[in-house]
């Protein structure tokens, strides 16, 4: 019998047995004979078709890649058991016969992502760096520390983030000074609603070849070819055009005919709405909302700080914000992020948040069966984590604790959590619900550990 079995640290479980089968499917999205949701795996990420009497592993142009027993794999590989399949670095599967011993030496177990000694060296200055880019941004931004914060931890965990606030709070200024400290290409698209698919991805157009001269279509490419863009007032546009960015959010790629194109690495999307004006908008569906990391609510600044804001912005313009993190670097962070080691009892205070937004959850508090109609799904476990460790790193830590979870759990649930109308008619908000969460779910104590 030849099956596929996910190796994962609670144990082995059995995806797939083969000997049935011509063909099997695996990635994120429906339609696939084995899903899985962790954000490293693209909707279409592998496929194991039959070949005679023995098996082939193509990868479908996957974000994150596949390999095979440590081997990258382009294009379409034959498997021969045992063999070990790694997908993203997140999803590790065994290819194996039973009729096939499948001894130490042939199956490892699979490795711990350790960081290097550059990888440790990096995130240990990062306290440091953090700092440093914090009075940067201030040479333009006054006060919003903690938004600040929060979309560095989106940035390096390489994320998406939803700014959420009134007109004149600087995020568009906000987002466009952290993409001149982090040294990232930044482009700005105002939504509106005539805007179209085509004006983000970019087109192709018909022209004459100078050479043979025949017609050719050739791509003109969107504003989305960038490190940092910035979706301002997404909730301005059609539908179709908001979906345009679905694709590249997640599988950081565009589609425009038959063609595919992969964007350069770092990518990020971060969107702003105006909440008050509703008048001739398109809010954003929950299933795309889903796709941001953390939703920021962008508040007024304090009276000192307004006052700040005054003098500066009124009189010749200050010095301007220096470089303080490459985008090399920026990506070597975003690696280690993923490399860092989370215990088992962060992972499970994690959960215990998420699953607690469930109304139908037998362990959900009352407040949360009373007031909330549906909660938040498993990517907000998967981001919690993930946010956790970007702050971990930027405060120049190799360990994430169950504060910084803690730390995360408003940005990353807030918008994952759909109060009902007796929640509404009391005046309670998603926010509000989630710091009562934080306040009645306990951290593990020693019994977890």
């Amino acid at each position: 019998m030849i099956r596929l079995v996910q190796q994962a640290p609670d144990g082995e479980k059995t995806i797939a047995e083969l000997d049935a089968r011509q063909t099997f499917a695996i990635g994120r999205a429906a339609g696939n004979d084995a899903r899985f949701t962790d954000p490293a795996v693209s909707s279409h990420h592998i496929r194991l078709d039959r070949a005679g009497q023995g098996w082939t592993l193509a990868d479908l142009d996957s974000a994150n890649g596949t390999t095979v027993n440590g081997i990258p794999v382009a294009g379409t590989v034959a498997l021969a058991a045992p063999a070990m399949i790694v997908l993203g670095e997140a999803v590790w599967l065994r290819f194996f016969d039973d009729a096939v011993p499948a001894t130490a030496a042939a199956m490892p177990p699979p490795p711990a992502l350790l960081a290097s000694e550059a990888d440790i060296a990096l995130v240990r200055d990062m306290k440091a760096r953090t700092e440093q880019i914090r009075h940067e941004v201030a040479k333009v931004i006054v006060g919003q520390a903690d938004i600040v914060e929060q979309v560095l931890m989106v940035l390096i965990a390489g994320g998406h983030g939803l700014l959420v606030g009134l007109p004149g709070m600087a995020k568009t200024t906000l987002v466009a000074t952290i993409a001149n400290v982090l040294d990232m290409a930044f482009r700005r698209v105002q939504f509106t609603p005539d805007l179209m698919p085509t004006d983000i991805t970019g087109t192709e157009i018909l022209e004459n070849d100078p050479d043979s001269g025949q017609k050719r279509f050739r791509f003109i490419r969107g504003p989305i070819f960038t490190n940092l863009l910035l979706a301002d007032e997404i909730n301005r546009t059609p539908p179709k055009t908001q979906a345009a960015l679905l694709e590249a959010m997640q599988e950081k790629s565009v589609t425009v005919g038959n063609q595919t194109y992969t964007l350069e690495p770092p990518f990020f999307v971060l969107a702003t709405q105006n909440p008050i004006e509703q008048e001739g908008t398109y809010p954003l569906p929950e299933a795309q909302q889903d796709r941001f990391m953390f939703n920021l609510w962008v508040d007024y600044p304090s009276e000192a700080e307004e006052e700040q804001i005054v003098k500066t912005t009124t009189v010749a313009a200050a010095d301007k914000p220096q470089k303080v993190v490459s985008r090399q670097e920026l990506l070597q962070l975003q690696a280690v992020v993923r490399k860092i080691p989370v215990s088992d009892h962060v992972i499970r205070y994690a959960i215990r948040l998420v699953r607690a937004t469930r109304p139908g959850d037998e362990k959900a508090p009352d407040f949360i069966k009373k007031y909330v109609s549906n909660g938040a799904g498993p990517r907000a476990g998967q981001f919690l984590i993930l946010a956790a460790k970007a702050r971990a790193v930027l405060e120049g830590r190799i360990h994430v604790s169950c504060a910084d979870v803690a730390r995360a759990a408003l940005p990353v649930l807030r918008h994952r959590i759909l109060s009902n109308f007796a929640a509404d008619s009391e005046g309670i908000t998603p926010s509000s619900l989630v710091e009562r969460l934080l306040q009645s779910i306990e951290q593990p104590g020693e019994q977890d550990y």
